[in-house]
């Protein structure tokens, strides 16, 4: 038995379809026409925006942050008027974190605030060339650094890294908990992308690494961006043997477990996940324990695989 299955919609992150308006990034009188109508979502250093009394982003009249658009600022695309990002060192009035937050958020918002944060932290860290060290500074609408004294371009960087669902073909799912996570968490097993190495060859080779067997058969099933800080995570399923024994060999895992379908669907029913507050988790067993099992939070997309495959 193949235990195949397919994501039955895009992780939450990948549902936008706002348009990137690509062509607009090099007309510098165009961004200046548009940004009298224009709005700003502003981004503080730890990754918190401002959110309005439903949990939706709020967004300021771009009028009210500067006559034009600032040299630090990055046009995100148009959604229904051109919108526009901007990091600042403190926010005034209510906020909200994506991995919170996002799952308040419509399709287009989420997808615009996941563009915000792995644009602006890429920015944040690019500076100076990564060649010689010299001065760079925004252009494109924030979309290249460009060097000052070469004039050469320097361009967003992403950072794939696979996340997959080890299963063994019928009823049970792998699932591990890093050593540094609380006793209860668990989540797919995921790790970044080598150089000269494919998609699939890193799904057999974390998967190894991390808990010590081979799987077989690497299966792509969707992808979503992840701007803690920049990375792309690229989802697959694989077959493991349950009776193949566990070893932590990189030293990342503190612990992994074969969980059953039916343990993982009653996780996904009481809504036990990282990200819910002390107010909004689940009680406690009749016995006072703790739930044995919890769930990356809905933006993920380890809780898309999670979900599709215990479906």
């Amino acid at each position: 038995m193949s235990g195949r299955f397919i994501l039955p919609e895009p992780p939450l992150l990948s549902r936008s379809v706002f348009d990137r308006a690509d062509e607009i990034r090099d007309d510098t009188d165009r961004m200046r026409t548009g940004w009298t109508s224009a709005k700003v979502l502003l981004v503080d250093p730890d990754g918190r925006y401002p959110v309005n009394g439903n949990g939706g982003l709020h967004w300021l009249d771009a009028a009210t942050v500067a006559d034009e658009p600032p040299a630090d600022a990055v046009f995100l695309g148009v959604l229904d008027t051109d919108r526009w990002t901007r990091r600042v060192d403190h926010i005034d009035g209510p906020t909200d974190d994506a991995r919170r937050g996002a799952a308040r958020l419509s399709a287009d918002e989420a997808g615009i605030l996941a563009t915000a944060l792995g644009i602006l932290n890429w920015h944040a860290s690019a500076r100076h060339s990564p060649f010689d060290g010299s001065a760079t500074v925004p252009a494109r609408g924030g979309w290249v650094r460009r060097h000052v004294a070469s004039g050469r371009d320097e361009f967003p960087r992403t950072d794939p890294a696979i996340i997959t669902v080890v299963h063994d073909g019928a009823d049970r799912i792998l699932l591990g908990r890093q050593a540094v996570w609380p006793d209860g968490w668990y989540s797919t097993l995921a790790g970044f992308v080598e150089p000269g190495e494919s998609l699939e060859q890193c799904v057999i080779r974390e998967v190894h690494e991390e808990v010590g067997i081979t799987v077989t058969e690497p299966r792509y099933l969707g992808s979503q961006p992840w701007p803690f800080p920049r990375s792309l995570m690229v989802g697959f399923a694989a077959l493991g043997n349950p009776d193949d024994e566990l070893a932590f060999l990189d030293g990342e895992i503190g612990d992994a477990q074969w969980f059953h379908r039916d343990e993982v669907r009653a996780a996904l029913a009481a809504g036990s996940d990282w990200v819910r507050s002390d107010a909004e988790t689940a009680q406690p067993s009749a016995a006072g324990e703790e739930p044995r099992l919890r769930l990356p939070g809905s933006i993920s997309i380890a809780r898309t695989m999670i979900a599709a495959w215990a479906g």
